[in-house]
């Protein structure tokens, strides 16, 4: 493969199905449930990433080795992104904390008492 940015849209739908041995159909079903959602090149032409394509192997591993159908695919998906996003924020605040306590000489157990409260907050607004 050649060397694109992952996000760059450069794959055509042929070419797509040929890698991953798949009918194009299927691919265009995928776009229909809303799990890939490939680029439009002006001429309306679909257009994919390597993202893209890496995304249609987890679908083809779900549905052909695990027995999930798109249904459920759609959920993992959606779960994925979701701890994906959380292991992004949990990182963020480790670095803020981390921060936090080189510049600072409040004690951090002192320093975590109004996360702690703001966390309960959230959680019981939400319940």
């Amino acid at each position: 493969m050649s060397h694109h940015h992952y996000d760059e849209p450069v794959y055509l739908i042929s070419i797509v199905a040929k890698i991953l041995d798949i009918h194009p159909q299927t691919l265009r079903q995928y776009e229909r449930e809303n799990l890939i959602c490939p680029s439009r090149s002006d001429g309306r032409i679909r257009l994919y990433s390597q993202r893209d394509i890496d995304k249609i192997k987890l679908i083809l591993r779900l549905t052909r080795e695990l027995g999930v159908n798109l249904a459920g695919v759609d959920v993992v998906l959606r779960l994925k992104n979701k701890m994906e996003a959380m292991e992004k924020e949990i990182a963020e605040l480790r670095h803020a904390l981390n921060s936090a306590k080189s510049a600072s000489s409040v004690p951090p157990e002192k320093s975590l008492v109004t996360t702690k409260s703001i966390y309960e907050m959230v959680i019981f607004e939400e319940l």
